[in-house]
């Protein structure tokens, strides 16, 4: 093995380590412990949420910097993004059509993890060095459990400067530019790396623009760009359904059937399928993660449950309606069964050959969309833990090292890019979800004064 094989072997091998039956036991358990502890009173208020969403309860003098459908749509720009284009591509390549059945347990489950983890990022907001109000796991966990457990605050910020770079999106960008524009055109075809390089810087650049902005720039930007892509997305892969609407009802057979028996994975195991969807379905939606709850905890509100409402709403939107779209595209276009498709090459295969020239067109401006909004929200939480970890004078270094990544990303192979994101996001759920079960009283006890008063 030389130098190379070996980091990527470490790299794979750390992965498949932190994502080993405790972990999922940690996430699946906790959203399923954060429900029957609610007794669904999350659920119950859905409507309530989509108001707060809405504006009904926007208060220009609460505390906080963003309004909550921007700090939706901060969220949103970073979980409906490339997780919903080529991840789903990726857990039905690693774990079959079963793989979608736990994304959909995940977010379910996940939608109460989410109301309790932003309630606290609102509850237990901190101040930086700078003054400024800050909201996170790094902070619910510090200011509410107090200072012995800093550690695990620390743990989780460590995780963050690597697992919130936006590594995969940059590679996966790149991947379908250079596959379905540069490569047919001639251009670049002999010079892979080159063309790479061109496209990561320009990813860089066009990121730079926004990100030293701040999260209020974010936020301005993202709650255009993302109902536009989300809209655009929804629209195409709904043309190929209805065209395909008499077997949707033999795909969910397919797929719940293949969730229980992994006859779709090879040797027919279950524990893969399930590792799969999880895997994929946090790395799409973000419960337990952690990440959402620092754009959540910039919000501009007094009631900390609110914020926690609004947030319950991304697993639904994120898994649940979109995630689910993309994996009727591929399904029923049948590319799921051909040799050599992973990711976005997979999507858009199945794009193309059920729209033909406007699939294309339409999955490349999704693409794009998805990509950049994505690329300007995580610089975001990069940046907390930073400021956290390092004072806010570092937030401008962290932004420089994040834009670098983005380069690197699109010129690195997809295993490497998914294998080291998802090590990370593995090591900063467990300080989230671990945070959110131990301070689960304090989320309690304040949507009790909350939902008594409305």
């Amino acid at each position: 093995m030389n130098l190379l094989e070996n980091i990527n072997y470490g790299i794979s091998s750390f992965a498949g380590f932190m994502w080993g039956p405790p972990l999922l036991i940690l996430l699946l358990g906790g959203g399923i412990f954060f429900s029957i502890y609610s007794r669904f009173v999350p659920f119950k208020y859905f409507r309530h949420g989509v108001n707060i969403l809405l504006g009904r309860y926007n208060d220009p003098n609460d505390p906080g910097e963003i309004t909550h459908f921007q700090a939706l749509s901060s969220a949103l720009a970073s979980t409906v993004g490339l997780g919903n284009i080529s991840g789903v591509a990726i857990a039905i390549q690693m774990g079959g059509p079963g793989a979608l059945f736990w994304m959909w347990v995940s977010a379910i489950v996940g939608m109460s993890t989410k109301f309790f983890s932003c309630t606290l990022a609102i509850l237990y907001r901190g101040k930086d060095d700078a003054g400024q109000i800050q909201g996170g796991p790094m902070y619910y966990i510090e200011n509410g459990l107090g200072k012995k457990f800093k550690p695990l605050s620390i743990l989780f910020s460590l995780a963050g400067l690597v697992g919130c770079t936006v590594m995969f999106q940059s590679n996966q960008l790149a991947d379908i530019i250079r596959n379905q524009i540069f490569v047919p055109n001639g251009w670049f075809a002999d010079n892979v790396m080159t063309g790479n390089l061109i496209q990561g810087l320009i990813m860089a650049f066009l990121t730079a623009l926004v990100i030293f902005g701040g999260i209020k720039r974010i936020g301005q930007v993202a709650s255009y760009m993302v109902p536009v892509m989300v809209v655009l997305y929804l629209f195409s892969g709904l043309l190929v359904i209805f065209n395909h609407i008499t077997e949707i009802p033999s795909l969910f057979k397919l797929i719940i059937h293949d969730a229980f028996t992994g006859d779709a994975v090879m040797g027919g195991a279950v524990g893969a399928v399930i590792v799969a969807g999880v895997r994929r379905a946090l790395f799409s939606n973000e419960a337990g993660l952690g990440t959402s709850d620092m754009a959540h905890g910039a919000a501009m509100t007094k009631e900390p449950v609110r914020e926690g409402l609004v947030a319950m709403i991304e697993p639904f939107i994120d898994t649940i309606v979109v995630c689910t779209i993309t994996a009727m595209v591929i399904l029923a276009s049948g590319v799921w069964e051909q040799e050599g498709l992973n990711g976005v090459t997979m999507t858009t295969t199945a794009f193309i050959k059920e729209l033909g020239g406007f699939g294309k067109f339409l999955l490349l401006a999704a693409v794009l969309t998805f990509s950049i909004s994505t690329m300007m929200s995580y610089s975001y939480y990069g940046s907390k833990c930073s400021g956290y970890l390092f004072g806010t004078k570092s937030i401008f270094f962290y932004r420089c090292f994040y834009i670098v990544t983005i380069v690197v990303g699109a010129m690195i192979t997809i295993d490497v890019v998914i294998n080291l994101v998802d090590g990370m996001y593995a090591v900063m759920a467990i300080p989230t979800v671990v945070g959110s079960v131990l301070l689960s009283p304090k989320v309690m006890k304040e949507a009790k004064r909350y939902f008594a008063k409305i």
